[in-house]
């Protein structure tokens, strides 16, 4: 897997700069092929979630999540903004210029660090996977109800269904990850609402509390995921 720190002069601009909106090297992010970050227009809408397939002092590449369909078309020359978490689940973001806009592909050039003002409680990981909910008493999984879970925390998910469930509902939240087991979590949904008038919903479900061998589980397995790499987390944390 390649690495790369941002260095300060892939960010140097000509001119006298405003001390106020400088940022140390540090603060710039550590970028790597297959991370995924969220596309976001300059009225704060979230347009898209993709994954990194290259990068340069030229800019970025963003092609399409594992089940994700077309991208939103972005008008060439327009700001955007994206979001993303470093390894260590640390979020950052960046202001760029559209260069190119597909269906498939998404390229930006004139990269520039911004200050993080709203730092996440916890690490978002896009998922896009089929999932299912279950009402609360339906122990033996009987009766599921077919979604999609759309991003996973170590605090709860998000996800998509096409049927109208009411804020405070308590349900169960069952799915497979890649090689691993199947997991199921207690959770009550927290807000929702039509998503884009596609017609389905999107549900925030807040987790019950986790046993602190559960949130440990899932910290793992969220790190393995979005590292690829399950000795990396052996040898950082064993």
């Amino acid at each position: 897997m390649v690495y790369m720190s941002f260095l300060k002069n892939l960010f140097s601009h000509k001119g006298q700069e405003d001390a106020s909106q400088s940022l140390a090297l540090e603060e710039f992010p550590e970028l790597y092929e297959g991370m995924a970050l969220d596309i976001v227009s300059s009225d704060g809408k979230l347009l898209f979630t993709a994954r990194l397939t290259a990068f340069s002092q030229d800019g970025l590449t963003l092609e399409r999540m594992p089940g994700c369909l077309a991208f939103t078309i972005c008008p060439v020359g327009s700001a955007v903004s994206i979001r993303g978490y470093n390894r260590r689940f640390n979020s950052f973001n960046l202001s760029a210029t559209v260069q190119e806009s597909s269906r498939i592909i998404f390229r930006v050039s004139n990269l520039t660090a911004q200050r993080v003002t709203n730092q996440r409680l916890t690490f978002r990981l896009p998922m896009n996977i089929p999932a299912s909910l279950y009402r609360q008493d339906d122990e033996r999984f009987s009766r599921p109800e077919k979604c999609t879970l759309v991003d996973l925390s170590t605090s709860g998910a998000c996800v998509e269904s096409e049927y109208i469930h009411p804020e405070d509902e308590v349900l169960r939240v069952r799915f497979k990850l890649k090689d691993y087991p199947t997991m199921t979590f207690l959770g009550q949904i927290v807000r929702g609402g039509e998503f884009n008038d596609s017609g389905m919903y999107r549900y925030g479900i807040l987790f019950a509390q986790l046993s602190e061998d559960e949130l440990t589980s899932l910290t793992r397995t969220l790190y393995n995921l979005q590292t690829d790499s399950r000795k990396e987390w052996n040898e950082t944390y064993p």
